[in-house]
């Protein structure tokens, strides 16, 4: 797996002066530099450039953390490293980590970076279909088991759709992209921050976007996890690590193509155009969804109690989930800086 925080801090944290060390979002106080494993979701994507920027820039640094950022092999299995102490923080779904949260997993989100789940219909553009209700009457490719498909019937049901006339058919992950690109069925399920993408590397038009967030299903997207303990017992690290995390998303929004570019230079991605382009695209669909509609304030890595009691409420009821948790028990903001 690769790590950035050895290659970048060397051979980019001298070259930034001493404005990167002046950074507002940081504290003035002198620490002992905290080492940190920051566990990504999954092989790196676009998304991630957002935390390789932040290094690069130094941010991280500037707050006393050696960050070292590592992939991941899915939401549950990198929060569950959490939870065993094996990594300090991860960048995962929110209702996954809900989920293991409501099983006992010592795990807590201590910030909200996608404020909204990425879960959409993806449709070929040339089909004709235009609106959701049009998907009656058609096939639709998902994967067994995917995430994606749990709360399908949430956004057929509030669409108005009668989800019975949907052909909805299972095929393998590798085979979901090309056996669209092939014409065996007009839509798919899938993540909106990355098969969109993949989509258009492989030669298909840009698919229409269904996203089930359009369709009442409100709910956050990724956050950043942390031990319930390290919490507890390491607030200061908590909240110089959130800072210097919402100061990088703040440096990517502004300028995307270096965070692509830090990808690049930390070998978390080929130096390969057409790469890079589908990573700024995925990255372009993160940083578009920062904030919820219920985030009226638009801060950044707010972790917005509406959106976590709908997501909540969505376990409960499609899920099955069984806790006696309270929605906010599963996040927390004292962290993250509050607008003024």
């Amino acid at each position: 797996m690769n790590t950035c925080a050895p290659k970048i801090t060397r051979r980019g944290f001298a070259a930034l002066g001493t404005a990167a060390v002046a950074a507002p979002l940081l504290p003035a106080r002198s620490y002992a530099a905290d080492q940190v494993v920051f566990r990504m979701n999954w092989q790196y994507y676009g998304s991630h450039g957002i935390f390789f920027l932040g290094v690069q820039k130094g941010y991280y640094n500037a707050g006393q953390i050696t960050c070292d950022i590592k992939s991941g092999n899915g939401s549950g299995a990198v929060i569950r490293l959490v939870a065993n102490k094996d990594t300090t923080f991860a960048y995962g779904s929110a209702t996954t980590m809900m989920q293991l949260a409501a099983q006992g997993a010592p795990v807590i989100s201590i910030a909200t970076i996608d404020a909204q789940g990425t879960d959409s219909v993806l449709v070929n553009p040339d089909s004709g279909i235009k609106t959701f209700k049009d998907l009656e009457g058609k096939r639709v490719l998902t994967t067994a088991g995917a995430g994606v498909n749990t709360l399908f019937p949430v956004a057929c049901k509030n669409a108005g759709v009668d989800i019975s006339k949907i052909e909805l058919t299972n095929v393998s992950e590798n085979a979901l992209v090309p056996s669209y690109l092939r014409g065996l069925a007009p839509a798919i399920l899938g993540g909106m921050d990355d098969k969109p993408a993949e989509i258009e590397a492989n030669g298909g038009k840009t698919p229409i976007i269904f996203n089930y967030a359009d369709y009442g299903v409100a709910q956050p997207g990724y956050a950043i996890v942390a031990h319930k303990d390290t919490v507890a017992n390491q607030s200061d690290l908590c909240k110089r690590f959130v800072a210097a995390t919402i100061q990088s998303v703040q440096e990517a929004k502004d300028h995307p193509e270096e965070a692509v570019n830090a990808l690049a230079a930390a070998n978390a991605i080929k130096p390969d155009k057409t790469e890079q382009i589908q990573a700024r695209k995925v990255l372009d669909v993160t940083l578009s969804i920062l904030y919820s509609k219920a985030n009226a304030a638009h801060q950044i890595g707010l972790n917005v109690p509406a959106d976590w009691e709908s997501a909540l409420g969505l376990l409960e009821n499609y899920e099955q989930l069984k806790t006696s948790m309270r929605a906010a028990d599963f996040y927390t903001n004292q962290f993250v800086p509050q607008s003024t």
